[in-house]
């Protein structure tokens, strides 16, 4: 056993419990109280297992579950910028790039460099498995959304264009789950919680 490799993942292990203090806009299902980065990265992990056969194309589901499990680690720095937001780009990718080798950095070299490897794949969004985890990024917060009336949509006054544009990454992924995305965001406009 390679006693600095174990303390090495022990590091990292303890780093990343900071995941579960950052706080997310949208809120948990049929709830008032936000989600935090790990609830979300666990929810498209379970996700990810349950809708792979709705993927576009095979997939190493294995493969998924790890980019959703790390996809916000980089957050811990980073921090979460509300996809929405009109002030500060959803893709901060320089304060992300230094996150990244900052916390995945902390590992023994060869897993250090998997990992990074497989967030900048997800990053990317240009292979099947990260054309269909980030389809489940975009998706589980539409389905949080339409089961609290609106949700963050009503809150921050986000409308149809917006959510259209920012959600239909879920047909690169699936386009079977696209079109039961789709059906919710017209169906949020018709019950009155999205404004066209």
């Amino acid at each position: 056993m390679n006693t600095q490799d174990l303390l090495d993942q022990i590091a990292f292990i303890k780093e990343i419990d900071k995941v579960k203090y950052i706080q997310r806009k949208t809120k948990l299902f049929n709830s008032d109280r936000c989600e935090n980065d790990a609830e979300h990265s666990w929810h498209l992990a379970l996700m990810a297992i349950v809708l792979a056969e709705h993927s576009n194309e095979p997939i190493d589901v294995l493969k998924v579950v790890k980019m959703v499990l790390i996809h916000d680690i980089v957050e811990i720095d980073a921090g979460d910028v509300f996809i929405y937001d009109t002030v500060k780009s959803h893709d901060n990718t320089d304060e992300e790039r230094l996150a990244a080798n900052r916390i995945f950095g902390l590992l023994p070299k060869n897993q250090a460099e998997e990992l990074i490897a497989i967030w900048e794949e997800f990053e990317a969004g240009e292979t099947n498995e990260a054309k269909f985890a980030r389809s489940m990024d975009r998706l589980e917060p539409l389905l949080q959304n339409t089961s609290n009336n609106g949700g963050t949509w009503k809150e921050f006054g986000v409308n149809y264009d917006k959510v259209y544009e920012k959600k239909s990454v879920i047909k690169n992924g699936s386009t079977s789950l696209w079109k039961y995305a789709e059906g919710l965001i017209n169906e949020s406009v018709e019950k009155g919680i999205l404004k066209k």
